[in-house]
């Protein structure tokens, strides 16, 4: 059986080994920090490094030290005062001598900075996604040749011709080629000699005018006007480049049903969204729509954490929605793509409304629109396996079997969400034409 050994050298003062077995026992208090920053921070935040707080406990790297509460110690450091041999020596870090909580100020014990690749690790490890899907998100295969500079080598068809006219010309200054112009006054005077009465001073001079020129012409042929040293090429490397722009609309219900743990699981799942965006886009732009019985635009932090009071009129928001891209996103320009979130309250009647808004407008707009409705987690198998349900569960579930585009799903934990992305990621159903 082969045995592998990896040579490759460690980044400048750093060790991966024990960086992954730090994270190996840091990992519970990592997840911790991760989901409280996502909880708190901006989506578009989330695919960056982060620097994460961590207690001082556990972070040190293993060491040998010598048992204090073993052995025989018979000596005094030197350069003691204040002990004498068989006074007790108190246990370093108890008694009078530990700081007492509050006597002082405090700050975190260790701060740790993880890549956007430990990060995602993290935010997708109680998601439950397909090992396929994270390579996916945290991977940009979109890529697109951009010049970087000049090569030796290369295709015929990348030549550059400025630059290998540059170096023919330089080389051939350095090595003294002659010139056309030096053979051709060579030639004049010869041709002048050759007019005139022969002498025997002018055969002479025609002689070493003949011999130059047999001199100058092999050296010309020995001293290529272009050779192959002065070729240049056009060097390309492929840099990831989406390839086009995106609007991503939030919509969700901030009623008083709308508590912390359904705000939470929104926001994770407008998350996923966005990361799946951002690998196929260059430009992102997110738009937070947030209703009651009133939709208005807001940011983000309004969105998650402003509560209001009201009823629940889900229209309002696909009006809303409708009029941005009106205004601000025309359809020929922008990828738009829309996500709801809402635990299925609506006023009595408005469903239809929002069937019409949908099949009507909407749906013609969008590259994809996802909907998930929250429900309690004692009620996912009552509800996992039966299409019943709220008013607006049934009514897009009509909008769900006209429009390919369209995705709906009930969540009741992380783990719930990755299934309305499942047709995401497998093949995209023919571009609508957009009327």
């Amino acid at each position: 059986m082969p045995i592998f050994i990896d040579r490759r050298l460690n980044p400048k003062d750093k060790s991966l080994g024990n960086r992954q077995r730090f994270l190996k026992r840091a990992r519970e208090e990592l997840k911790r920090s991760i989901r409280d920053q996502i909880r708190t921070g901006r989506i578009a935040d989330v695919d960056a490094e982060h620097a994460v707080p961590m207690p001082e406990t556990g972070t040190a790297e293993p060491s040998f030290n010598n048992a204090w509460n073993s052995g025989r110690r018979q000596h005094i450091l030197p350069g003691n005062r204040h002990f004498s041999p068989g006074d007790l020596i108190p246990k370093p870090g108890g008694g009078a001598g530990a700081s007492s909580p509050g006597n002082t100020a405090s700050e975190d014990d260790f701060r740790f900075v993880l890549s956007r690749e430990e990060v995602l690790d993290l935010f997708f490890e109680d998601l439950e996604l397909p090992d396929m899907v994270k390579l996916n998100l945290k991977e940009i295969l979109a890529y697109k040749p951009r010049r970087a500079g000049f090569a030796a080598t290369g295709s015929p068809t990348n030549i550059n011709v400025g630059r290998t006219m540059r170096n023919s010309h330089g080389r051939r200054i350095a090595l003294r080629r002659p010139k056309q112009e030096e053979l051709d006054a060579i030639l004049r005077e010869i041709a002048t000699f050759e007019e005139v009465p022969s002498s025997a001073a002018a055969h002479q001079r025609v002689a070493a005018l003949r011999e130059e020129l047999d001199r100058l012409e092999r050296r010309r042929r020995r001293i290529a006007y272009v050779d192959p040293v002065d070729i240049r090429f056009n060097r390309f490397d492929p840099r990831p480049v989406p390839n086009a722009n995106a609007v991503m609309f939030c919509l969700m219900d901030v009623s008083g049903s709308m508590g912390e743990r359904e705000k939470d699981l929104a926001k994770r799942f407008f998350v996923l969204l966005h990361l799946f965006l951002k690998r196929r886009y260059d430009r992102i732009e997110i738009v937070f729509i947030r209703h009651t019985h009133l939709a208005q635009e807001v940011d983000e932090e309004t969105f998650f954490y402003n509560t209001q009071s009201g009823g629940t009129v889900v229209s309002t928001a696909l009006e809303e929605m409708h009029r941005i891209i009106d205004e601000r996103y025309p359809v020929h320009e922008w990828n738009i793509y829309a996500a709801q979130a809402s635990d299925g309250d609506n006023f009595a009647g408005d469903s239809e409304r929002c069937i019409a808004l949908l099949n009507g407008k909407l749906m013609r707009l969008c590259q994809y629109f996802a909907y998930v409705e929250i429900i309690d987690e004692r009620e996912a198998h009552i509800f996992g396996a039966t299409e019943n349900g709220t008013s607006l569960w049934r009514a897009y579930s009509e909008v769900d079997q006209r429009w390919p585009n369209f995705q709906m799903s009930r969540i009741a934990t992380p783990a719930d969400i990755y299934p309305v992305f499942r047709q995401l990621f497998g093949r995209q159903p023919a571009p609508l034409k957009r009327a």
